[in-house]
């Protein structure tokens, strides 16, 4: 099972660490919110798939199906579009950078949230190192140029960070031992029924994709960065917790950074190495000092 966990962990940050750059190649031909609703429409057709081979069912619980409808706000509606729409004022590089704040609002929310996730030295001193590495990996792109970029599309996508943070807690709260299928499927349902609502007024008129790369680009986002990475996501939250699933943001800079100097000939210098190692000993420390309260049988969230 550890072995299975870190396999997600890591295909999760994969995924996601691509789709900064994924948006910032759609929005050159569509809208931050006509993105977002192919985004989750090709996610959610991906997962009623998935859910029609497993067998799953919705739940019928009227609770449980308001937790849903919650989460699918903070966790998906708001925050992708708030990233999208963040993206069109500032770079990619810099939108990765301040939603890797995530985990540090994830471990204050859940210390007053959850009995089982109390704030200590350990997880602060492990979230600040790997968020210490982001910024070390992301320096060159936070120079005085960066810093001065639009302030309105950077608290876009800080608040799309502490909107994740508020979505990984609920869930932790309210909808534990759901089905990972069945989260990622009535999350992504309500939240494009959202969308849908809200894009024809935020969007007029709305401009469909023309280019074929934009296409490509809604396809990876939703059956990857949105299907496949939420099965994952609500398979590590279950499984791992808030603060801890929520430290996968800190892997997306070194995917980008990998991605660079793959296809693009970047060069290794010493930040990449130092920022690198700084996020590695970051996550390492987070899941070392949670080990003991993981193995042991699963508290009941605080009501």
């Amino acid at each position: 099972m550890r072995f299975r966990e870190w396999g997600a962990f890591t295909l999760l940050g994969a995924i996601w660490g691509t789709s900064f750059l994924w948006i910032k190649i759609a929005l050159q031909d569509i809208g931050p919110f006509t993105l977002v609703a192919f985004r989750i429409l090709f996610g959610l057709l991906g997962l009623l798939v998935v859910m029609r081979l497993r067998r799953q069912s919705f739940p019928r619980d009227r609770r449980i199906i308001l937790a849903f409808l919650i989460l699918s706000v903070f966790q998906t509606a708001l925050p992708f579009t708030l990233i999208s729409w963040g993206e069109t004022r500032i770079d990619s590089a810099v939108a990765s950078i301040l939603n890797a704040t995530m985990p540090l609002f994830t471990i204050v929310i859940a210390h007053f949230w959850l009995l089982d996730e109390k704030l200590t030295l350990s997880r602060m001193a492990g979230l600040v190192v790997g968020f210490a590495g982001v910024v070390i990996l992301m320096s060159r792109d936070l120079g005085p140029a960066g810093l001065r970029g639009n302030l309105l599309g950077q608290l876009a996508v800080l608040g799309a960070a502490i909107s994740y943070s508020v979505g990984v807690t609920f869930t932790r709260r309210h909808l534990q031992g759901q089905s990972p299928v069945v989260q990622s499927t009535l999350t992504l349902l309500f939240a494009d029924v959202i969308l849908w609502l809200v894009t024809p007024f935020a969007e007029h008129p709305i401009r469909l994709p023309a280019l074929p790369i934009t296409w490509l680009a809604l396809l990876w986002l939703g059956l990857l960065g949105s299907c496949t990475a939420y099965l994952l996501y609500f398979y590590l939250i279950n499984t791992w917790g808030a603060t801890r699933a929520s430290v996968v943001t800190y892997v997306f800079p070194v995917i980008g950074l990998i991605l660079g100097i793959v296809f693009l000939n970047e060069a290794v210098d010493l930040r990449l190495v130092i920022g690198s190692l700084l996020v590695v000993a970051g996550i390492v420390v987070v899941n070392l000092k949670l080990r003991r309260a993981t193995e042991s049988p699963t508290p009941t969230p605080a009501r």
